[in-house]
């Protein structure tokens, strides 16, 4: 568990180098036309055996949808059902942004890792000034991971991080989604 910033950084990795690499190969399928829709969505599904992580998921990408149909209102968005999960949401913004998949996967792992930085700070009091420079001392395994995302589909699941997030999700107040 997380109580200080050494366990916050070994969080943060094994955080980056399962659901950052998992989200972020999805993302980069769908921004090069490799995954359709549907397809991402079930890959997506089929990674995330959790069903806490799944609804936290399609939860971020509805948001992130509800963003992007405002940028870019003539996109066929339409196409991405009404909960799509995040991962499918961000492949779509990206080729529709001009980004190259690489830089797409980047931003995904980055947000990935500092979601939980910045939810790890805040529940534990954390000097926010430290808490960036672990996320510095993070960022040659951020675009590490996001090197590896572009080169194809990731397979992998965390059982713990799948176990936090449903307990979570089941606690009487759950603090955030994650």
């Amino acid at each position: 568990m997380v109580t200080g910033l050494a366990t916050l950084e070994a969080f943060l990795k094994r955080r980056v180098r399962t659901h950052g690499l998992l989200t972020a190969s999805i993302a980069a399928a769908v921004h090069r036309g490799e995954l359709a829709v549907d397809d991402a969505d079930r890959e997506t599904d089929a990674r995330t055996p959790a069903p806490a992580a799944r609804h936290a998921s399609r939860s971020q990408g509805r948001g992130l949808i509800r963003l992007a149909r405002r940028v870019w209102p003539d996109s066929g968005w339409e196409e991405l059902g009404p909960r799509p999960h995040l991962a499918v949401v961000a492949g779509r913004v990206g080729a529709l942004s001009g980004l190259a998949p690489e830089h797409n996967a980047l931003h995904l792992v980055y947000i990935t890792m500092t979601g939980s930085a910045i939810a790890a700070q805040r529940l534990l009091a954390l000097d926010p000034a430290e808490v960036t420079v672990v996320t510095f001392q993070l960022s040659e395994l951020c675009e590490q991971i996001a090197q590896e995302a572009t080169a194809g589909l990731a397979d992998l699941s965390d059982p713990l991080l799948d176990t936090l997030a449903q307990r979570h999700d089941e606690r009487v107040r759950p603090l955030f989604v994650s």
